[in-house]
C-alpha cells in the first residue's frame, strides 16, 4: 500500500510540473536574472561611464545635485532608470515575437 501511495504521488506530481509548465516558468525566470544582470552590467560599466564626464562628479555614482539643504543624488537613479528602459524594450521585443508566432500557429 505503501508503494502505491508513492506512485500516485508521483504521478500526481509530475503531472502538475506538466500541467503547469513548472520547468519552463524556472527556466524563463534563470534567463530573465541573467538577462538583468547583463543589462545591469552594460548601464554600469559601458553607458554611465561615457557620461561621467558630463556629470557633476568624478564617478556617475557620485553624481548629485544641490539646491540648498536638498540634494539629489541623480547619478545613481539615472542608472536605474536606463536599466529599466532597456529591459522594457527587450520584453517588449520577445512578446512581440511570442504574440505573432502565436497568431501564425493559429492561422495554420
Amino acid at each position: 500500500m505503501m508503494e502505491d501511495t508513492k506512485k500516485t504521488f508521483l504521478k500526481e506530481f509530475l503531472f502538475f510540473l506538466r500541467e503547469y509548465k513548472v520547468v519552463s516558468l524556472a527556466v524563463a525566470f534563470v534567463m530573465g536574472q541573467a538577462s538583468t544582470n547583463l543589462v545591469n552590467s552594460l548601464v554600469k560599466d559601458i553607458i554611465l561611464p561615457i557620461f561621467t564626464p558630463l556629470m557633476s562628479a568624478e564617478t556617475w555614482k557620485e553624481a548629485v545635485f544641490t539646491a540648498g539643504p536638498v540634494t539629489i543624488s541623480y547619478g545613481s537613479f539615472l542608472a536605474e532608470l536606463i536599466n529599466f528602459l532597456i529591459l522594457a524594450f527587450l520584453i517588449f521585443i520577445v512578446v512581440k515575437k511570442l504574440i505573432r508566432t502565436e497568431k501564425e500557429e493559429e492561422v495554420s
